[in-house]
C-alpha cells in the first residue's frame, strides 16, 4: 500500500496517542495547585499537531490561537462527549479528551484564546472576491445569512460563535462539508446554512477566511 501525506500523518497521530495518554495520566495524578502542571503538560500535547500557541502549520489541522475560549470548551466537550465524530480526528481526540476533565479543558481554552492568533494569508484572488460578498452579504436568494452576522465582521468570532479570521482554509471547508451530516450534530445553525451551499461557494468562504 502506498503511503500518501494523509495516511502518514493519521499514523503520526495515532503514535502519538498513547504517549498523549501518559503525559495526560501522570499529570493528572499529580496534586499542583489550581490545575497549572495539568495545563502545561496538556498544552504541550496539542502542540504536536496544532502547532506551537495553537497556529497550525498543517492545512488540515485548525489553529487554535485567539479561538474564544466558550467555543473550545464546546468543541473539547463535544469530542469527549464522542458527540463530534467527523473521520480523521475522533479517534485521536475522543482519546486525548477523554483523559480531560472540566478544570483542564477551561485551562486549555483560557490558553488559546490568549495567544497571538494565525496571520491572515493570501488567496486566490477570485475566490477571495466571491468568498467576501458570501461572508458580508450572505445569498439571500437562498436564505443563507451573511457569516459575519455570526462570526464578526473581520472573522474574529462574537459569543458562542468561533473565531475563523486566519483560520485554515483546507480545514475551514472541510468542516463546511461536514455540517451537513450527522457528524458534529451540535453544528444546528450551520446545518441550516450549509444545506444549499454549493462546494465552489464553501470553497470560496474558507479562502476568504484564511485571508482575515
Amino acid at each position: 500500500m502506498r503511503s500518501t501525506p494523509k495516511t502518514l500523518a493519521l499514523l503520526a497521530r495515532s503514535l502519538l496517542l498513547p504517549i498523549a495518554i501518559t503525559a495526560l495520566g501522570h499529570a493528572r495524578a499529580q496534586d499542583v495547585p489550581n490545575g497549572e502542571e495539568t495545563v502545561r503538560r496538556a498544552v504541550h500535547v496539542c502542540t504536536a499537531c496544532h502547532g506551537e500557541g495553537g497556529r497550525s502549520t498543517n492545512a488540515d489541522i485548525p489553529s487554535l490561537a485567539g479561538q474564544l475560549p466558550q467555543y473550545t470548551i464546546a468543541q473539547l466537550r463535544d469530542f469527549r462527549s464522542q458527540t463530534r465524530a467527523e473521520a480523521g480526528t475522533k479517534a485521536y481526540m475522543w482519546g486525548v479528551s477523554a483523559l480531560l476533565d472540566d478544570a483542564t479543558i477551561g485551562g486549555l481554552a483560557e490558553y488559546y484564546g490568549s495567544q497571538a492568533p494565525q496571520p491572515g494569508k493570501a488567496g486566490k484572488a477570485s475566490l477571495v472576491a466571491a468568498g467576501r460578498a458570501i461572508f458580508k452579504a450572505g445569498i439571500g436568494a437562498r436564505g443563507i445569512r451573511a457569516c459575519a452576522a455570526c462570526h464578526g465582521d473581520g472573522g474574529e468570532g462574537l459569543s458562542g460563535f468561533p473565531r475563523l479570521a486566519g483560520q485554515n482554509a483546507a480545514y475551514v471547508y472541510a468542516q463546511l462539508k461536514t455540517f451537513g451530516t450527522r457528524l458534529r450534530p451540535h453544528g444546528i445553525v450551520m446545518q441550516v446554512e450549509t444545506r444549499t451551499m454549493t462546494p465552489a461557494e464553501m470553497r470560496a468562504v474558507a479562502e476568504y477566511v484564511q485571508t482575515l
